[in-house]
């Protein structure tokens, strides 16, 4: 019998040929335990995953209370479940007027092709358009709207009529057309870089879809659910989008995906054909318990009404003269370095010195800070220092 790191390696498929194999023991609060007996601070949070940290008691206890009770019914759709129902009205209740129904599935990518087949079949036009340089994840129809080819010829074909526009570039909104089914674009672009929009562009983004009749879908899969100070990101930016998708950190570690739209085109997944969208175990109760316990927990310890002052207070502990520039908001930050390469060797020094800390997909140069959103202040000091020691050593 191997140790756990080989036999991880060994029977565990992988994605790259670099995985550390870091062995966990447990985690809690904004820390991962490992097997080598150490804490590492996590500023990356499962990649935007894990809201309130890790084991957090009231989830913990939301999740039990409804395994006791039952888990899995029946597929999506079929019987009225109270923690499903709960969080959907919640999220209706929650969000601004004509986002009136939710759908819940099983992941963000998920998500992100209901709402492509959604805007399809609502307009009844076969086009679609995202950003150069976007990520919607990994399945065929997320795949053929993220904008890195390097991710995507391997895999072609993929979906056709598929065009793409620059971001923040107004002039090329006019290649949104009455051909146009929807439009795809995250509140706050992930593996690009943080990067935030410009000049009121999305609300000149919403005003051409109407003009065209094309719906706008909004993908919130990683801004959503408090990391940026609001429920969700279009929030800071004066649009309500025709389609909200969502996922990560929703359930607070469980794996989890929604959309909403208005009551008039979700009604158009029931029928011509029936069952438009079907999924087996999208609003699981127990993954249900959790998001409903997250939103409670949001409310009532006022989380994100403290999110802008802990991004200053990370602005303020990471300046230091090998950080160009940190892009991003909240609690969705990306301190750019030199290059590639140096990004990586960070990453690596800030693991071997206890922070956890990626680099972003697209945009390897640039850092990822997502840490729960209920880190405290002295970790958040603590995280920048470790960060920012390593900077000083390496050159």
């Amino acid at each position: 019998m191997g140790t756990l790191k080989e036999e991880f390696f060994k029977y565990q498929a992988q994605t790259t040929n670099f995985a550390s194999g870091f062995e966990v023991d447990y985690a809690k609060g904004s820390y991962i335990y490992g097997k080598d007996g150490r804490a590492y601070l996590d500023f990356v949070a499962g990649v935007s995953v894990n809201t309130l940290g890790h084991s957090h008691p009231r989830i913990n206890e939301a999740i039990i209370e409804q395994v006791n009770k039952y888990m899995h019914v029946a597929v999506y759709g079929e019987y009225a479940q109270e923690k499903p129902v709960e969080l959907c009205k919640r999220l209706v209740d929650s969000t601004p007027e004509g986002l009136d129904q939710v759908y819940l599935v099983n992941s963000g990518t998920e998500a992100i092709e209901a709402s492509l087949k959604l805007a399809k079949r609502f307009t009844g036009r076969r086009q679609l358009i995202s950003f150069r340089n976007a990520y919607h994840g990994n399945t065929h129809g997320s795949l053929s709207v993220s904008g890195d080819e390097r991710k995507k010829s391997a895999f072609r074909p993929l979906l056709p009529e598929v065009y793409f526009i620059d971001f923040n570039n107004e002039e090329d909104l006019q290649k949104i057309t009455k051909e146009t089914a929807g439009v795809i674009v995250e509140s706050i672009r992930g593996a690009s870089g943080f990067r935030l929009p410009e000049n009121n562009f999305f609300m000149k983004l919403k005003k051409r879809c109407e003009e065209v009749g094309a719906l706008l879908i909004m993908d919130e899969i990683q801004p959503g659910f408090g990391r940026t100070g609001k429920l969700f990101g279009f929030e800071h930016f004066g649009i309500v989008p025709d389609i909200v998708a969502m996922g990560k950190g929703m359930a607070s570690g469980l794996p989890v995906g929604a959309f909403m739209t208005s009551d008039k085109i979700m009604s158009s997944l029931k029928q011509n054909p029936q069952l438009g969208h079907i999924t087996t175990f999208g609003g699981n109760p127990v993954i249900a318990a959790a998001a409903l316990e997250l939103l409670n927990v949001l409310e009532d310890e006022k989380l994100m009404e403290d999110i802008d002052r802990k991004e200053q207070l990370f602005r303020e502990h990471l300046q230091h003269p090998k950080i160009k520039k940190i892009h991003g908001k909240g609690l969705m930050l990306a301190p750019e370095v030199k290059d590639v390469d140096y990004a990586l060797r960070v990453a690596a020094e800030c693991m071997n010195r206890g922070l956890i800390i990626f680099w972003l997909m697209y945009s390897i140069e640039t850092l990822r800070i997502t840490p729960p959103i209920n880190i405290s202040d002295e970790d958040i000091v603590k995280g920048c220092e470790i960060l920012k020691s390593v900077l000083d050593d390496l050159d």
